[in-house]
């Protein structure tokens, strides 16, 4: 297995569900660029792990399911499925309680063995249907 399928499954298992912020330095590159599904762009590291606390936040149990993994060096294309809880405000609506899910697509672009910038494009539209959806 490719050291870039490793890190972009390490990205979304160890950063993004474990929320484990101390191994950002083992994955991201130092000048880590992102730009998240939710419209917001990060940069360094404390930048790309205040994004996380905030999604956090507002969902719990937070996860992302790979549904394609695409690798070829440097870069490796994922099509996703982000799920969580919508526990506080997130998007402009208030916490329901209920599961959502939106799906995403992630462009990675290594340094080496690290991820140096991640693009990020999300179904927003489906997203912000449930979100109105799920507050009646």
């Amino acid at each position: 297995m490719s050291i870039h399928k490793l890190q972009v499954q390490r990205f979304y298992r160890d950063l993004w569900e474990n929320c484990d912020k101390a191994g950002i330095p083992e994955v991201l590159h130092s000048d880590f660029t992102f730009r998240g599904s939710l419209g917001y762009e990060k940069r360094g590291h404390g930048g790309f792990a205040d994004y996380v606390d905030m999604v956090h936040r507002a969902l719990s149990n937070y996860r992302c399911f790979i549904n394609d993994l695409v690798v070829e060096p440097p870069k490796v294309f994922a099509r996703m499925t982000f799920q969580g809880t919508h526990m506080n405000e997130f998007r402009g609506f208030e916490g329901t309680g209920k599961t959502i899910s939106w799906d995403g697509a992630a462009l990675f672009t290594f340094e080496g063995d690290k991820i140096w910038d991640v693009w990020v494009l999300g179904d927003l539209f489906n997203l912000e249907a449930t979100l109105k959806r799920n507050e009646t």
